[in-house]
């Protein structure tokens, strides 16, 4: 029974991650996502120290806050003249920085460490379950990514029209009265909401790994945005199916695995996608040479 609440927790994952990550490839922000995982981390000290509890949704809270706040300081940074990269190196060091000090000042007695808050094991999902009233409904992962998953698709169903325009070309979007940077923003919140919501229980490599290698190669694959999104989707979720059976067989990490496997098929699409193929454009080249 464990292998399949593994599985469903790694495909939940990937396609609440998948969604969000088809707007930040668009929008050339993949790396907002490591940035994010890393940033938060002040966020989840702060909220135990107010709270003095590791209660999953003070800690959601806390890391959600700076979250955005990661997102404004470097769309701040940007709109200075400041790279787009160097903003984001910028802010997510000096924040997880931040995060290791208050952890090294304040938690010494207490089991809040970086591998606690930062680096989860999908292994260990399932047994940390979900109980009301005395029954048993599964892992807490489940509900807690499934939730997330639900918002993403119902907020990205709801407004697919602005977030698209928003995407492609933002100053046509504001010329049509649309809010560019409420959306903007509100897709941030989606993407700290998705990355908090996932790491703790399936580890910052994965949630990183999912929202930007099952959208890039869905890039790929199709000019079409609602099909990037369904085939990210799809891919995402084989790559856990085949990721956790992979690792089940070598005996090695899962998460590990799960990325590794959508790794290889991101190299398989740049090879033969029948777009965007290096294989294709090599053999395009050579028939007008010849």
């Amino acid at each position: 029974m464990n292998h399949f609440w593994i599985i469903l927790i790694g495909a939940l994952v990937a396609s609440s991650c998948s969604i969000v990550g088809c707007f930040l490839v668009l929008r050339k922000m993949s790396m907002i996502g490591d940035a994010i995982s890393h940033a938060i981390l002040p966020g989840i000290v702060i909220a135990f120290l107010l709270s003095g509890t590791r209660d999953s949704i003070v800690m959601i809270v806390g890391a959600t806050c700076i979250g955005l706040i990661t997102v404004f300081l470097i769309q701040m940074f940007q709109n200075s003249g400041v790279q787009s990269d160097a903003s984001i190196g910028v802010v997510f060091t000096a924040l997880f920085a931040v995060g290791v000090v208050l952890i090294s000042l304040f938690t010494r007695q207490v089991d809040l460490d970086l591998d606690c808050v930062l680096y989860g094991e999908i292994a260990y999902a399932p047994w940390d379950t979900l109980e009301i009233s005395g029954m048993n409904l599964g892992p807490s992962a489940v509900w807690g990514v499934g939730s997330v998953f639900f918002v993403n698709i119902l907020v990205i169903s709801l407004f697919y029209k602005q977030f698209k325009l928003c995407s492609f070309d933002p100053a046509m979007a504001a010329a049509l009265g649309i809010p560019v940077v409420f959306f903007h923003y509100l897709l941030m919140s989606l993407v700290s909401i998705t990355t908090v919501s996932s790491f703790e229980s399936v580890g910052a490599i994965l949630v990183v790994g999912m929202i930007i290698v099952p959208a890039a190669t869905a890039y790929l694959l199709t000019d079409k945005l609602n099909r990037m999104i369904i085939y990210s989707m799809i891919i995402g979720i084989l790559s856990s199916s085949i990721g956790y059976y992979a690792a089940y067989l070598l005996d090695a990490s899962i998460a590990g695995c799960m990325i590794t496997i959508a790794g290889l098929i991101f190299l398989v699409t740049l090879f033969l996608s029948p777009k965007h193929g290096v294989l294709l454009k090599k053999w395009k080249q050579h028939k007008i040479a010849v």
